[in-house]
């Protein structure tokens, strides 16, 4: 039951509410409340927790998860929390508001997974200080990797069970068998790229340094920040680099802007196709599960690259 302002601050804004929610479960009890900063959270904590929990996703789907700014229903769900997933650093005002959480096990993805150090060496790319103190020093996406995702879910099914002892087992079944599930679906990448024609991929952004350790190099439009302007040598550069190494695809995204893959491509003379860095799902309902959009990476990928 809510008391004193949490309950003055719940009756004043119901109604907006009704309308105001962002991507969620539905399901689960009232008892158990957890919130996740955006798509790849969600979904390991909805793995983890099952039915008995409602996991609401602060990111909306179809939204760009760095640019999110929480609104009234986001900013509730979060007072209301018993448990806290998000990664410091990714979503600036997602940091501001877990550092006035109250009672909830907050779990920061940056603090239990080894995160790689963000690629040095992209001179050429116009980047600002507050894009750079955006992303740190560390490459955030670390869920690209399938094996890092089985840590989070070590680590959520802690804080899960911080939360509720007595759903402990619960949590560390369902953990062990998502990490079973994603050692399977690493082993699926490494069979489908262990022989490919061609091992450099162009790609929007630096999203998919994660994916390195399959044999692919990957080479960005713009760095770790979306929507940073590349410098003319970068262009040429990737030119020079698409030519050289026989490269027949650019790689856009699904939630950015395609126009500096496309015009890429076009100078380049070869044909576009899209690599999900997973930051969130469509807003058409489709393509929601972790697994099924790496796997169309994969795919993706073998063909781009003819393995």
């Amino acid at each position: 039951m809510l008391t004193g302002s949490r309950a003055l601050v719940a009756l004043t804004l119901a109604p907006l509410l009704l309308t105001g929610c962002a991507g969620g479960t539905e399901a689960g009890s009232d008892d158990h409340r957890a919130v996740a900063a955006f798509y790849p959270l969600q979904w390991v904590t909805e793995q983890v927790a099952g039915e008995t929990w409602q996991v609401t996703g602060l990111t909306s789907p179809g939204a760009e998860p760095h640019d999110l700014a929480l609104g009234i229903s986001q900013t509730l769900a979060l007072d209301e929390a018993d448990v806290v997933v998000f990664q410091h650093g990714f979503q600036p005002a997602v940091d501001e508001a877990v550092d006035n959480v109250g009672d909830a096990t907050v779990v920061d993805a940056e603090q239990v997974i080894d995160l790689l150090p963000a690629e040095e060496g992209h001179e050429h790319e116009e980047e600002t200080d507050a894009e750079h103190a955006e992303h740190g020093d560390s490459d955030p996406h670390f869920w690209l990797d399938p094996l890092r995702m089985a840590d989070l879910a070590d680590a959520v099914a802690e804080a899960l069970t911080e939360s509720d002892p007595d759903g402990a087992g619960d949590y560390t079944a369902n953990a062990e068998a998502l990490r079973a599930d994603l050692e399977e679906l690493d082993a699926t990448y490494a069979e489908g790229l262990a022989s490919c024609e061609r091992d450099h991929v162009v790609v929007s952004h630096d999203a998919f340094g994660y994916l390195e350790r399959y044999g692919l190099h990957f080479e960005g439009i713009a760095g770790l920040t979306p929507d940073a302007e590349p410098a003319p040598a970068v262009l040429a550069h990737l030119q020079d680099l698409i030519a050289r190494e026989g490269i027949t695809t650019v790689f856009s995204e699904r939630l950015a802007s395609p126009a500096m893959a496309e015009s890429l491509a076009g100078d380049a003379g070869v044909e576009t196709a899209v690599l999900d860095p997973l930051e969130g799902p469509g807003d058409d309902g489709a393509g929601s599960d972790y697994v099924a959009l790496m796997e169309q990476n994969l795919t993706a990928l073998k063909v781009a690259n003819g393995c």
